[in-house]
């Protein structure tokens, strides 16, 4: 699997240390949060390839911390974590940008495939954007 990183966000600590360390196995760059303000400080500091976020969580709640960093990280690809009862909403995050969504409790191989699948579209989204001319440049 080729490396990159990924910001895991949710309020349950456990579960993201250890899908953090699963993923570390795994030879990903991966981080957790468990607040939506602390994912947005990180990803200021150093912006990452995926993002896998709870929708449901204290304080700023998934969806504003999507559309925040859709706004300031627009080729962040984005994976919605829910529960049964926030479907929806993670429905209403894949409308806003978000990548794909994932049901709680997640298992790791459809964990990694979609992770593998969200960093392989930043990629190519990447790649076309480095390719195509600027308004500086003629075409």
């Amino acid at each position: 699997m080729e490396e990159f990183s990924v910001l895991l966000v949710d309020d349950e600590e456990d579960f993201l240390r250890t899908i953090i360390k699963r993923l570390a196995k795994r030879g990903l760059k991966a981080q957790g949060a468990s607040r939506g303000e602390q994912a947005l400080a990180m990803l200021a500091e150093e912006p990452r390839d995926v993002v896998v976020l709870d929708v449901k969580m204290p304080g700023m709640d998934g969806l504003e911390v999507l559309r925040r960093i859709k706004a300031n990280w627009p080729s962040t690809e984005v994976i919605m974590l829910t529960g049964h009862a926030s479907i929806d909403a993670a429905m209403e995050g894949m409308n806003r940008g978000a990548f794909d969504y994932l049901m709680k409790p997640a298992d790791l191989e459809d964990l990694l495939y979609k992770l593998e699948d969200a960093y392989r579209k930043k990629c190519v989204n990447d790649s076309r954007k480095a390719s195509s001319p600027t308004n500086n440049e003629p075409a």
